[in-house]
């Protein structure tokens, strides 16, 4: 990584829950809304990663990243913006940079250098000073010689030099970026975080907007630790958290609520969808939760399909269990096996977040999910089952020949993927059933599965059969 403070700084680390066998130092970035917090963390990461608009407030909860400079990792924790005279989801964005500049290693202080000091910057320097971390102080906005000396008026908040800085240009980053790493600790702080060489495993909670995510990841917790508030939408950032259930440490991500039709959006909430699909991918496993007091929409439906066609893990979980009458109970029933027939195959999971009835049920229905998608099946107790299968119902004819099918494998795990060998193209219809009898007789429930075919070339031609689609067709 180039040291060069035009370019960003830090370069981003991929969290594959792999060999990383120490925990790394954690940065917390605070400051009042609106003085470009975020902005510095997308230069520091080196990608738009933080949601960034010109508005007061877009940043509501902590949301972690990995970084590096000079060859030395550690943790940036982006935070809601910090108004100590808040009230409402204002305060509680409020506590949460609190909670986070209580638990880091070290605190840079962002402040908007062309504004001056303002009586919030004060009180937060108060607040800063009573938690006895390193703070580093940064001047943003600077994006020239002219404004540098703005940034000097604000050693008189008393917590050290400031170091001017744009995160919009990344001028000045390095120096800022030095100083940071001076202040680190040879060990992190201990705080509860755990060394995590084993990997946990990764559930996002995933679903349309206030359908209750904020408030179940709460309640896994045990604390506070996303924002929850009436106003769809509250929660803009993926936001990791390792939950300790069931005797084993999970990673959840919570994410912001699916919309359907997310080209439509604009500014922070487009790129908020966008990182959903993100956290999609980041996951294995995907916990998508409906609101059962009402109907189930066109977004639920979608969302389902999504973690489908991404081959995750899926557990189904009905948020609001507790508020069903008899009436309501009767039609949902019918809507779920209306809309969601097709992945019948995925655990069911009753709960009120609010009230923690039968969340305990949610790590079972996980770990049920997970064992299926890791799943692989021998390749001779896998054809031996075939030949009983297709023996007992044969494919269909198509086009007047009966295509055959010569062996199957099983191409890999996570989620299960069979490649079927055959003579000619299997109609959807029987892939559906050769699917549908893998269940009935492996189980694989609460993953996908993925049947393709390859289609044996006629000898001398290098051409697959009459009639046949390419050699290779996928689901």
């Amino acid at each position: 990584m180039s040291q060069n403070t035009n370019a960003p700084f830090g370069a981003p680390f991929e969290d594959d829950g792999g060999e990383e066998s120490a925990v790394k130092p954690v940065v917390a970035v605070v400051g009042r809304p609106n003085v470009g917090k975020s902005s510095l963390v997308n230069r520091v990461i080196g990608r738009r990663e933080a949601v960034v608009e010109d508005v007061p407030g877009v940043t509501r909860d902590r949301v972690a990243y990995d970084a590096s400079w000079q060859g030395r990792e550690f943790t940036l924790v982006d935070t809601g913006g910090w108004e100590t005279s808040a009230s409402g989801l204002a305060a509680m964005v409020a506590r949460q940079a609190e909670y986070a500049a209580q638990t880091a290693d070290v605190v840079l202080f962002v402040v908007d250098a062309t504004v001056g000091i303002t009586d919030t910057d004060e009180a937060v320097t108060r607040v800063l000073r009573a938690t006895r971390k390193p703070v580093v102080l940064a001047a943003n906005k600077v994006d020239g010689e002219l404004q540098e000396a703005d940034a000097l008026v604000l050693w008189n908040l008393g917590v050290g030099q400031p170091y001017p800085v744009s995160a919009l240009h990344g001028r000045g980053s390095g120096d800022l970026l030095d100083a940071v790493l001076a202040e680190l600790p040879d060990r992190p702080a201990e705080d509860g975080r755990e060394d995590r060489e084993d990997g946990p495993r990764r559930v996002a909670l995933l679903g349309r907007p206030n359908v209750g995510k904020s408030s179940l990841l709460n309640r896994l917790a045990g604390e506070d630790r996303v924002v929850v508030d009436a106003v769809a939408g509250t929660t803009r950032d993926a936001v990791d958290e390792l939950v300790e259930l069931g005797g084993r440490t999970w990673k959840f991500i919570d994410t912001a609520g699916i919309r359907r039709r997310f080209r439509a959006l604009q500014g922070a909430d487009y790129y908020a969808t966008m990182r959903t699909s993100s956290a999609l991918e980041r996951a294995e496993v995907a916990v998508v939760l409906m609101d059962v007091s009402e109907p189930l929409a066109e977004q639920d439906i979608r969302v389902v399909e999504q973690t489908v066609e991404a081959g995750r893990a899926l557990v189904l979980a009905f948020n609001k269990w507790d508020t069903l009458d008899e009436e309501r109970r009767y039609y949902l029933e019918k809507e779920i096996d209306r809309q969601l027939s097709r992945v019948s195959w995925a655990p069911r999971v009753n709960i009120s977040a609010k009230t923690g009835r039968h969340v305990e049920k949610l790590v079972p229905a996980i770990e049920t999910g997970l064992a299926a998608w890791d799943a692989r099946i021998p390749t001779g107790r896998l054809n031996s089952w075939l030949k009983d299968l297709v023996a007992a119902t044969p494919p269909p004819v198509r086009g007047g020949r009966q295509p055959k099918i010569l062996f199957a494998t099983q191409a890999d795990a996570r989620p299960p993927h069979f490649i079927l060998f055959t003579t000619g193209f299997l109609e959807d219809g029987y892939r559906r059933f050769i699917e549908r009898r893998l269940r009935e007789d492996f189980g694989f429930e609460g993953s996908p599965i993925r049947i393709s075919m390859r289609i044996r070339e006629k000898k001398g031609t290098g051409k697959a059969s009459k009639g046949s689609p390419r050699p290779d067709r996928n689901r």
